[in-house]
């Protein structure tokens, strides 16, 4: 007969559902902001259903020892790798971009799936083959052919955004394990080689346009870099204290393109400040922290692995999101996670909260699956 083990209750971060919820909370209110003007809009009740179903993945997720992921991860990114072919080839298009596959109810983004299957394909090899003695370039090829896959098929659809966050998570998690300093200086040397030959071969035209327009967005003020110009506008005249709940004028007024998804901190910002924003960025911080410190506690090396891994795919997409809608990076359509419009964005994340919690509620199990 089952029974419930107490100290999976008392291992339960409810500091970290305490911060999940508030996240939650000031995202529902900037996307009733950003599509204000149409009541209760169609956007918002679907985001809410998405909520409704991450939080239901997350109860079930931690229903669940994460350490049977050791044994079925070759599966999952087997299957994120058939959906990322069946998107290019059947997939929906919009905006120039064949990215989605249709489910009915609503239509599925592979390449957020990939971003998880990859944190935990990469937390299961280096589990299996961590040594103690620091990997050898030798050792990283398969890393490497794990990440490269699915970062070539989204460059294919195209993606840059996500390609580049998939190499970030891959790098990140690869420096986190113990190197030997010549496989690290090797890596080294050969990024520097590939980023220039990247940039000349590599990318399409528009994408080399948008980091130029990036660097000189005044340059092409009404086409190129209207996005990153509306977006400044909005955060700065947000002030000390903003405009207020609803009198947001860069979004309401439509001059903000992608309000609800991109570009939705820029809506917050315009309408709570640089004091809205403070409570905002230590609340996501906060969420971070506690996601490091459930990785540093987790007595077993998948568990530290695939916490650290998680907490890398939401600070990276995090990053690239909030410097962009600032204009410290170039647009690339990466969305907030838990506060951009969304749904393959959104349960992929909730999943990945669902796995900082499962990892922090079996911290006192030591030992393998």
């Amino acid at each position: 007969m089952w029974q419930f083990d107490r100290r999976l209750f008392f291992n339960f971060s409810w500091a970290l559902l305490c911060t999940l919820l508030a996240i939650i909370a000031m995202g529902l209110a900037n996307l009733y902001s950003a599509t204000a003007g149409h009541g209760y809009s169609p956007i918002l009740i679907r985001q809410i259903y998405f909520y409704i179903a991450g939080f239901g993945l997350i109860l079930a997720i931690i229903s669940v020892d994460y350490r049977v992921l050791i044994s079925l991860n070759y599966l999952f990114y087997g299957l994120v790798i058939l959906l990322l072919c069946g998107a290019m080839l059947f997939g929906k298009s919009a905006g120039g971009a064949q990215r989605w596959v249709s489910l009915g109810l609503f239509k599925l983004q592979p390449s957020e799936l990939a971003k998880l299957s990859l944190v935990i394909t990469l937390a299961s090899y280096y589990y299996r083959k961590d040594t103690g003695r620091g990997f050898t370039l030798k050792e990283l090829l398969v890393p490497t052919l794990l990440a490269g896959i699915p970062f070539v098929l989204i460059l294919k659809q195209p993606d840059l955004g996500t390609a580049m966050m998939l190499a970030f998570i891959a790098i990140s998690m690869t420096l986190f394990v113990k190197l030997r300093w010549t496989t690290f200086i090797v890596i080294t040397l050969m990024f520097m080689t590939i980023v220039p030959l990247a940039w000349k071969f590599g990318l399409k035209p528009y994408q080399r346009q948008r980091i130029t327009t990036f660097l000189n967005p005044e340059g092409d003020p009404l086409n190129k870099g209207y996005h990153i110009i509306q977006s400044k506008i909005a955060v700065g005249s947000g002030g000390e204290l903003g405009k207020g709940f609803l009198h947001g004028t860069q979004a309401h007024l439509d001059f903000l393109p992608e309000h609800h998804t991109d570009f939705a901190f820029s809506v917050w910002a315009e309408e709570f400040g640089f004091a809205g924003s403070l409570v905002f960025l230590t609340c996501y911080t906060f969420m971070l922290l506690l996601g490091l410190n459930i990785a540093l506690s987790s007595r077993d090396k998948f568990g530290v692995l695939l916490a650290f891994g998680v907490v890398s795919l939401i600070f990276w997409q995090a990053f690239i999101n909030l410097a962009m809608v600032m204009g410290l990076l170039p647009v690339v359509g990466v969305p907030l996670p838990l506060f951009s419009y969304g749904g393959s964005s959104l349960l992929t994340t909730m999943a990945s909260i669902g796995i900082l919690l499962s990892v922090r509620m079996r911290r006192f199990m030591v030992g393998t699956a």
